[in-house]
């Protein structure tokens, strides 16, 4: 989860035991864990202000526990351990106090923060009498409570006047932060702006680790030197892309040097977890991210004949919906007709798998690769383009002409920034789905005398 805003877990995975012993998981409704933990740690007799307190304590610590993915991202398949020898003391079975069942069921989506920092904060505590620690005392809570202290200000006088509580916070699934595909040269999003964030910290304190000039949300080269330092660092297999492994990995580094699941954590800032592009797309909305979703649609549904094919407008209407529906349907995804992470996977998978097996002869304009394109890329796609680019300068004199080498440099960026102002789109110099797709068209259109792009008219038709 450490990739987004922090969000209440409709469940939470516990291990009857510590970490590496052999014990069972157990499976509960978040607020069922916070009942039976407070119901395990304090007592139902204290004030309610001393309660109360000591609720945000045990749910924002659970959070913290969820948000940094501490036990799932050094490969373990559970969320916290039910030993206050690592966690918090969980009873498995056993039931709840009422009152304090009542407090959960009207807190159990708040949690405390550290002003200007996003993530839960690691609320250590321990009881103040047999042990004691540099968080919470529980016994203390009921002292500071009898002097009139409210839920608030307790909490303030153990985690410092710097806090901040959040109410009300949204209940989702939480799933797992990795992407579910590998990110290697070319991937573009906002995973990738994360991988690279990460990877600027990280190599504060591992200065081997060259900094990524620009965190962007591109895969470029300088993002691919930087990973595969730090798999050759970090004992990982060294490839340059970020698999699972590298993946959490990368976020198990982060969360350790920014101290994340510690009471004196440097925080995550606002805009580390700012999301660069539209994470989910539905209808009503009108974006880059739409036309380059169009175009999936379009290639995928000229390939396979049992999704709707879409024209490429940047404008989610319902034509896009339905079409967005019937690629759920044929990969059996639910058809909410939205595009979250799962259906975003699953039209790269599909994209690029129609990329790599549809033969080269059906293709006269060739289909995007997949990945983007950027000053410093080199390969036959540049190549390609490069291409096309020469070809149109022939109508269109202000487009330069450039070699055909293979090598992105300057005069390859300059034609495509001169291409993208010619034909309104934002002139970036860089090559993604939908300046590939207009200068595939341009370059149809005036070789051919027609539009030959594949999904116009493929002529060759996936039925699986």
């Amino acid at each position: 989860m450490l990739t987004g805003t922090p969000f209440i877990p409709e469940s939470i995975t516990v291990h009857l035991g510590t970490p590496d012993s052999n014990a069972a998981n157990v499976t509960l409704s978040f607020p069922s864990y916070v009942k039976n933990v407070a119901s395990s740690e304090i007592f139902p007799t204290w004030p309610e202000a001393a309660l109360r307190a000591n609720i945000y304590a045990i749910t924002t610590f659970a959070l913290n526990r969820v948000y940094t993915e501490w036990y799932r991202s050094r490969g373990y398949d559970f969320d916290i351990t039910a030993t206050t020898q690592f966690d918090q003391k969980f009873i498995n079975g056993r039931e709840y106090f009422q009152n304090i069942s009542y407090l959960v069921d009207e807190l159990f989506n708040d949690y405390v923060r550290r002003q200007g920092s996003v993530e839960p904060l690691f609320t250590a505590f321990c009881n103040g009498t047999t042990t004691t620690c540099s968080g919470l005392s529980q016994w203390g809570t009921v002292t500071l409570a009898n002097r009139g202290l409210t839920p608030y200000e307790i909490l303030q006088y153990y985690y410092g006047s710097d806090i901040d509580i959040v109410k009300n916070a949204p209940v989702k699934t939480n799933l797992p932060s990795y992407p579910g595909i590998v990110l290697r040269s070319g991937s573009a999003g906002n995973d990738v702006r994360s991988v690279q964030i990460y990877l600027n910290r990280i190599s504060g304190n591992y200065p081997a680790i060259p900094k990524i000039p620009s965190a962007d949300g591109i895969f470029d080269q300088e993002t691919e030197n930087a990973v595969r330092k730090f798999q050759e660092v970090f004992g990982l297999q060294v490839t340059g892309a970020v698999d699972q492994a590298t993946w959490y990995r990368i976020t198990y580094i982060y969360t350790s040097v920014k101290r994340i699941a510690e009471l004196d954590s440097e925080g995550v800032r606002y805009d580390e977890i700012e999301n660069q592009y539209t994470e989910d797309l539905k209808i009503g909305m009108q974006s880059i991210e739409v036309s380059v979703l169009q175009y999936y649609l379009a290639v995928i549904g000229a390939y396979y004949a049992a999704v709707e094919p879409v024209e490429i407008t940047g404008y989610f209407g319902e034509k896009t919906e339905r079409s967005v529906k019937s690629f759920q349907r044929v990969f059996g995804l639910p058809q909410t007709g939205e595009v979250d992470r799962a259906t975003r996977n699953d039209l790269y998978r599909a994209y690029q798998g129609i990329v790599d097996s549809v033969p080269p002869k059906y293709t006269a304009v060739a289909l995007y690769p997949g990945t983007v394109l950027r000053e410093g890329v080199s390969g036959e796609s540049v190549r390609i383009i490069q291409e096309y680019l020469t070809y149109i300068n022939r109508t269109y004199n202000n487009i330069p002409a450039v070699n055909n080498t293979g090598y992105f440099g300057p005069l390859t960026k300059q034609s495509v920034i001169a291409f993208q102002r010619q034909f309104g789109i934002d002139a970036t110099g860089i090559v993604g789905a939908v300046t590939w797709d207009k200068i595939a068209e341009v370059y149809s259109d005036l070789r051919y005398g027609f539009d030959k792009r594949p999904y116009q008219n493929p002529g060759y038709t996936i039925t699986g």
